[in-house]
């Protein structure tokens, strides 16, 4: 089977269009500003799909189950593993903030701070409480759910969508095979849609430098090293022994899906390759009902990669303005951070709302302090994205592995570059087909 050039691969397309935008955004920053709605575009072209993608996916996914008894198991793990690594990640966000401490010495004044730029985020933070945040995970209709894009919302409805037609039993196959059926034509239009990253790449970067300027990301620039570094350490510190202890190599699999991570990390939006994660991780040998149960919800449950974010952030934002947070006002942070960060989705912008939220529930840590951060958000929005990414498919293979609903074989074919089978192996237990 002859190889594709090179040049035709999406995610060296993606770094050649992140390495132009750069360079325009710097040399040409007023024209490089007017590019933004092209990645703006492309972010909503991918939330037009996600939604019903996120439906289809989950209810069909419910439905090859069969049992009642078996997704209560599958969501019972995925969940309380979700709870453990992001309470992880933001221990251990929280630990290297406080052991690097990236905001000493900025020696901000809050009062003196120009909130303007951080208005709409504080107003929508508003409705971001912890009771908020459990009314909203019901919609008030269908139709709201999915006109706003709300993942938590849509997850809730298509989870009990997918247990009616459980209950319904035989009767409800006509039902599941027109979703299976639609959910593999949204993806082919999602497929279409993530032709066009190397133009999103292009615009979303080069605006960012040309806004941004290289002179002024140097004053948070010890922030955003902190936030790199420590989301490497995640990545192959914690999720790559998880991976190993279960016989899969995590430099592998980031080989595997290195199109999926330079398209993220050209769009800083993890839902852009939803779609593809999905084909991937069925192609790596996770049953197809576990890949979509598990990877959506993750989408809403796990992001890994936000939780390390708010956690420095807040405590960025107390030693930028010299506020004293004791040990126990830390580990409220950390406890807010873990209810607030469930609301995050993964498109750039969710996480500065978060971040409101949190700090106003707070009431100890100035929220005019994100001043200090807003313009360099879109910076750290790569490392967030791609860690959240990361997580959610580790979290896919390990509960795989432990329903052995894991195809080992199918695995190391892919895992060593060779193309899947046309077919999965007829002994692999799942109703539905790929």
């Amino acid at each position: 089977m002859m190889r594709k050039p090179f040049y035709h691969h999406l995610y060296f397309q993606v770094l050649i269009a992140i390495v132009v935008g750069v360079f325009v955004g710097h040399y040409f920053p007023d024209f490089a500003t007017t590019l933004k709605p092209l990645g703006d575009a492309f972010i909503k072209l991918i939330r037009m799909v996600v939604a019903p993608i996120i439906f289809t996916t989950v209810v069909v996914g419910m439905a090859g189950m069969e049992s009642f008894k078996r997704v209560g198991r599958v969501g019972f793990k995925a969940l309380l593993y979700f709870e453990v690594m992001t309470t992880l990640a933001l221990v251990i966000g929280w630990v290297v903030v406080k052991w690097l401490q990236p905001g000493v010495g900025v020696n901000a004044d809050p009062k003196a701070l120009n909130t303007a730029d951080i208005q709409s985020y504080l107003t929508a933070a508003q409705t971001h409480g912890f009771v908020e945040f459990l009314m909203n995970i019901i919609p008030t209709s269908v139709v709201d759910a999915f006109a706003k894009g709300d993942i938590i919302q849509v997850l809730f409805f298509s989870i009990l969508f997918g247990f009616a037609l459980s209950a319904m039993g035989e009767t409800s196959r006509p039902v599941v095979l027109l979703l299976e059926h639609l959910a593999n034509a949204l993806m082919k239009m999602m497929s279409f849609i993530v032709k066009l990253a190397p133009i999103a790449a292009f615009g979303a970067i080069a605006y960012t430098t040309g806004k941004t300027g290289f002179k002024s990301v140097q004053a948070q620039f010890h922030l955003m090293l902190c936030v790199y570094i420590t989301s490497l350490v995640f990545i192959f510190g914690l999720l790559g022994l998880l991976l190993k202890l279960h016989g899969v190599s995590i430099w592998k699999f980031l080989k595997y899906i290195r199109e999926e991570l330079f398209i993220v990390l050209g769009t800083a939006s993890s839902e852009s390759v939803l779609p593809r994660m999905m084909t991937r991780l069925k192609d790596l040998g996770c049953a197809p009902s576990i890949v979509r149960l598990v990877l959506p919800a993750g989408y809403s449950f796990n992001m890994d990669g936000s939780c390390i974010y708010l956690t420095m952030a807040v405590i960025f934002i107390a030693q930028a303005t010299n506020t004293h947070l004791g040990f126990w006002e830390e580990l409220k942070v950390v406890v807010i951070c873990l209810i607030t960060s469930k609301g995050a989705a993964g498109v750039v912008g969710s996480a500065l709302i978060v971040l409101a939220a949190t700090l106003s529930s707070l009431h100890t840590v100035p929220v005019e302090g994100m001043v200090l951060i807003v313009g360099i958000d879109r910076l750290m929005a790569e490392a967030r994205s791609i860690t959240n990414l990361i997580g959610n498919g580790v979290a896919t293979i390990l509960v795989a592995k432990w329903e052995n609903q894991f195809d080992e074989q199918a695995a190391e074919r892919a895992l060593n570059g060779e193309p899947p089978q046309s077919h999965p192996p007829a002994n692999r237990p799942d109703s539905l087909p790929v």
